[in-house]
C-alpha cells in the first residue's frame, strides 16, 4: 500500500524497531505454546517452578505485545500529526483560484473525514501486523510438529485467507463510493447550516432540499455503508467458521489418517486456537486499512502546492511609485467569462473607486490586483519591472484587503506577524466607533459575535494594522449605516491617505464618488477610466450607468 510506504520513507528507523518488537511478540507467543506442549502436554511436569515459569513467560509475553502495539500506534499518530500538517500547509501554500475550484465542503471532508479514517488505521495496524506475524511463525512451528498436517492447514488457510480477501475487496469497492458520497453529503450539510435563514422562512425551499438533495445522497451513503458492512461482516465470520472448521481437520488428518498422536493435534488445535483472535482482528483491521487508503489517495486527488515546511519571508518594496497591469488577460477554467486585456496604471497614494454591474469582473480584477489570481497572459509591473513569476508573495506584500465574504480573525497583527502597534489600534477604534463595543487583550479580540456592518469595522482595523501600502475595499460601506458610510468616504478614507495608504475601492456610493481621485468602470470584463462627462454622469446615477 502506497501508505505504508510513506510511512516506511518517512519514519524507516522507528519502522524497523517497531518491526522488531513485533517479532519479539510473535516469538514468544510461539514460545509459550512450545512451552505448553512440552512442559505440560508431551511430558507432564509436576515440579514447581513450572508454574512460575509459565506466569513469568505470560508477563513477559504481555509486556513485549502491548510494547509493540504501543509503539506502533504511536508511530501511527506521529505520522497522521505530520500528514494532517502538511495537508494544512499546502492548502496554505495554493493559489487561491485552486482552493475556490475545490471548494470548502470537500477539503474540510479532506481535513476531518479522510484524517479520521487514516488515523483509525493506524490504530488497528498494530492488529494486522501481529496477525501476519503470528500466523507466519506459527507455520514455522507447526511444521516441525509434522509437515504433512501443515501443508493441508495451510491449503485450509490458504481458501480462508483468498475468500476472505474476495469479500474484502468489495468492502474496498463500497469505501471508496462511500468517500465520494461523503462529499456530497457534506455540501448538503453547508447548504442546510449556511442557508438556515433562507429556509426557515422558505419551507418548500426547505422540503426541496432535504427531499431531493440530502434525502437521495444519505440513502446511497446508507446503501453502501450496509454493503460494506454486509461484506466486512461475512469476511469475519467466513474467517471464523473456517478457524474452528481446520481444528475439526487436524484430529480428522491425526487419528482418521494417522498423520500424528493426539497430542501433536492438541498442540495444532492449542496453536490455531491462539491464532483465532490475531487473525479475526487482523482481517477486522484490514477494511480499515482499505478504507485509509481510499482516504489518501482523495488528499493526493486535490493537486495542491507540493508541501514546504518553511514560511519565506516576502521582501518589501518599500519605495515603489508606480503600480501597472499591463495587458492582463484572465479566464475560468471553463471559458465562461474573462476578463482583459486589462491596462492600469496606479500611482502611490491615490484613491481610486471601481464601479461595475453584477457579473462585469469587479471581483475577479480584484483578486488580479491583489495576486490572489494569476494571470492568464500580460505583465503586472512596479516602477516598470514586471513582477517575476518566483515572486508572488513579495508583491502580494503590498496589499491589505477586506473582501465582501470577510473572515474575522482574532488577532491584531502588525508588519512582518509581530504585534499591532497600540496607538495606531487604539486610534483606528475610536474611528470607527469600536472603542467600548470591541474586547481587546493582549492585541487577540475576545469577542466575534459582532453585527455584519461591524465585522466588516474590524476587518478594516485589521488591514490598516497591518501596516501595508495598498487597500483593497471590496464594497465596504455597504453593510453600513447611511450615517457612517458618510463617516467612511467623507472622513476614514481622507486619514488613511495621510498616513500614505493607496485605496482601491469596490463602491457604488454614486453621491460619494467626487472624493475619489480616478473612477473606473468594469463592464463585461473590460476597464474604463471615467473622465469629464461619463464621470459626472456616474456620479449623479451610478445605478443606471452599471444596468
Amino acid at each position: 500500500m502506497e501508505l505504508l510506504i510513506l510511512v516506511w520513507r518517512q519514519y524507516r528507523w522507528p519502522f524497523i524497531s517497531v518491526m522488531a518488537l513485533s517479532l519479539a511478540s510473535a516469538a514468544l507467543g510461539i514460545g509459550l505454546i512450545a512451552f505448553i506442549n512440552q512442559r505440560l502436554i508431551e511430558t507432564v511436569d509436576t515440579t514447581v517452578m513450572v508454574l512460575p515459569e509459565f506466569l513469568g513467560l505470560l508477563l513477559l509475553l504481555m509486556i513485549v505485545t502491548l510494547g509493540s502495539q504501543l509503539a506502533l500506534t504511536t508511530l501511527g499518530h506521529h505520522f497522521v500529526y505530520r500528514l494532517r500538517s502538511e495537508f494544512i500547509k499546502r492548502i496554505l501554500d495554493t493559489h487561491v483560484e485552486r482552493i475556490e475550484q475545490l471548494g470548502s465542503a470537500s477539503l474540510l471532508a479532506g481535513l476531518t473525514s479522510d484524517i479520521r479514517n487514516i488515523t483509525i488505521a493506524f490504530v488497528r495496524l498494530p492488529e494486522l501486523v501481529q496477525g501476519i506475524i503470528l500466523t507466519v511463525g506459527s507455520a514455522a512451528y507447526l511444521a516441525m510438529l509434522s509437515t504433512k498436517m501443515l501443508l493441508v492447514t495451510v491449503i485450509w488457510m490458504a481458501v480462508t485467507i483468498w475468500g476472505g480477501f474476495v469479500l474484502v475487496a468489495r468492502v474496498y469497492q463500497h469505501m471508496a463510493t462511500l468517500r465520494e458520497t461523503e462529499d456530497k453529503l457534506y455540501n448538503d450539510y453547508q447548504t442546510v447550516l449556511e442557508g438556515r435563514k433562507e429556509l426557515t422562512l422558505n419551507r418548500e425551499r426547505a422540503e426541496q432540499i432535504f427531499q431531493q438533495c440530502y434525502t437521495p445522497d444519505a440513502k446511497e451513503y446508507r446503501h453502501h455503508i450496509i454493503r460494506a458492512d454486509t461484506f466486512h461482516l461475512s469476511a469475519v465470520n467466513w474467517s471464523n467458521i473456517m478457524m474452528l472448521g481446520a481444528i475439526g481437520l487436524v484430529f480428522w488428518m491425526a487419528n482418521s489418517l494417522g498423520w500424528a498422536d493426539t497430542n501433536v493435534a492438541a498442540t495444532y488445535s492449542l496453536t490455531l486456537l491462539f491464532l483465532r483472535t490475531p487473525l479475526l482482528s487482523a482481517v477486522g483491521a484490514l477494511p480499515t486499512l482499505l478504507t485509509a487508503q481510499v482516504a489518501f489517495n482523495k488528499l493526493n486527488k486535490f493537486a495542491l502546492a507540493p508541501y514546504k515546511p518553511d514560511f519565506p519571508q516576502p521582501k518589501a518594496f518599500p519605495h515603489w511609485k508606480t503600480l501597472e497591469l499591463r495587458n492582463v488577460v484572465f479566464h475560468y477554467q471553463d471559458n465562461a467569462f474573462s476578463v482583459g486585456p486589462i491596462n492600469l496604471t496606479i500611482h502611490r497614494g491615490e484613491l481610486l473607486f471601481l464601479i461595475g454591474g453584477n457579473g462585469s469582473g469587479k471581483s475577479t480584477l480584484a483578486m488580479l490586483l491583489t495576486g490572489l489570481y494569476q494571470p492568464q497572459s500580460g505583465t503586472i509591473l512596479l516602477d516598470g519591472q514586471p513582477i517575476a513569476a518566483g515572486q508572488p508573495e513579495d508583491y502580494r506584500k503590498l496589499f491589505s484587503a477586506v473582501f465582501t465574504d470577510v473572515w474575522l480573525f482574532d488577532r491584531l497583527l502588525g508588519p512582518q506577524g509581530k504585534p499591532a502597534n497600540p496607538a495606531l489600534v487604539d486610534k483606528w477604534l475610536e474611528h470607527l466607533k469600536m472603542t467600548h463595543k470591541l474586547e481587546l487583550n493582549d492585541g487577540r479580540i475576545l469577542n466575534l459575535n459582532l453585527s455584519k456592518g461591524q465585522k466588516k469595522r474590524i476587518a478594516l482595523l485589521l488591514a490598516l494594522a497591518e501596516e501595508r501600502d495598498i487597500i483593497l475595499l471590496d464594497e465596504w460601506a455597504a453593510d453600513q449605516d447611511p450615517h457612517f458610510r458618510r463617516e467612511f468616504y467623507q472622513v476614514l478614507l481622507p486619514l488613511m491617505q495621510e498616513m500614505g495608504k493607496t485605496i482601491f475601492a469596490i463602491s457604488h456610493d454614486d453621491h460619494y464618488f467626487i472624493h475619489a481621485d480616478r473612477l473606473l468602470e468594469m463592464r463585461n470584463g473590460q476597464l474604463t477610466e471615467l473622465t469629464g462627462e461619463e464621470r459626472d454622469a456616474a456620479s449623479r446615477d451610478a445605478v443606471a450607468r452599471t444596468a
